[in-house]
């Protein structure tokens, strides 16, 4: 009996190492950080995802179950907070994230004309990534910038007062023609939406 229940707890070890791996050591030096500034371990929730997506891009399966055993958490609790905040990927993005703001002032003043000349020029919808991974469009409710409405952020730069020009200045250096792209949209050749509530594991990624 005392054998049985010390190989349980060697296997126990091993599973608990392994589910550890799926961190580098510098995201749990960071996360460990934050969890000295709070009261207990599941405060720290959202800092680990914001922590491991700066590193990787998005949160996998087996980076979320990572973070949950770290925090002393079950995967599903953590997985509500994951898909709560829509600014935590649970899939692959492209490099740069555009948030376009789709409040009612940016409404007013033109996001769904802004919008359509983004995907126009892209060739993607909503929760789409183009094909070359070098972008991905989401709505966000707002950036705070409502006086300066239409907005949105590439990447970590805000973009005020959105028009044509702006549009052609940050997405101007794209290889392929407006028409190409706006047929790839109309044809339904499209990427996962982020938005999609089915994950992916990172073990066959790229």
């Amino acid at each position: 009996m005392i054998e049985l229940r010390e190989k349980n707890v060697v296997r126990a070890n091993i599973i608990q190492s392994d589910i550890t791996s799926h961190l580098t050591a510098e995201e749990i030096q960071e996360i460990d950080t934050e969890l000295s500034h709070v009261p207990y371990k599941s405060g720290a929730a959202i800092d680990a995802l914001t922590i491991v997506q700066s590193k990787r891009g998005w949160i996998s399966d087996e980076s979320l179950r990572a973070i949950a055993h770290h925090l002393e958490m079950s995967a599903e609790d953590l997985e509500g907070v994951a898909t709560f905040y829509n600014l935590i990927y649970r899939q692959p993005v492209g490099e740069k994230v555009i948030l376009l703001c789709d409040s009612v002032s940016c409404w007013i003043c033109g996001a769904d004309t802004i919008k359509e000349k983004i995907s126009a020029k892209l060739g993607i919808d909503y929760g789409e990534t183009t094909h070359d991974n070098r972008y991905t469009l989401i709505p966000v409710p707002c950036l705070g910038a409502c006086d300066r409405a239409p907005v949105m952020m590439v990447g970590d730069d805000l973009h005020r007062n959105i028009d044509d020009k702006i549009i052609d200045s940050v997405f101007g250096d794209l290889n392929e023609d407006n028409d190409s792209n706006e047929s790839r949209l109309n044809s339904g050749v499209k990427n996962s939406s982020v938005k999609n509530s089915n994950s992916n594991s990172e073990e066959g990624q790229s």
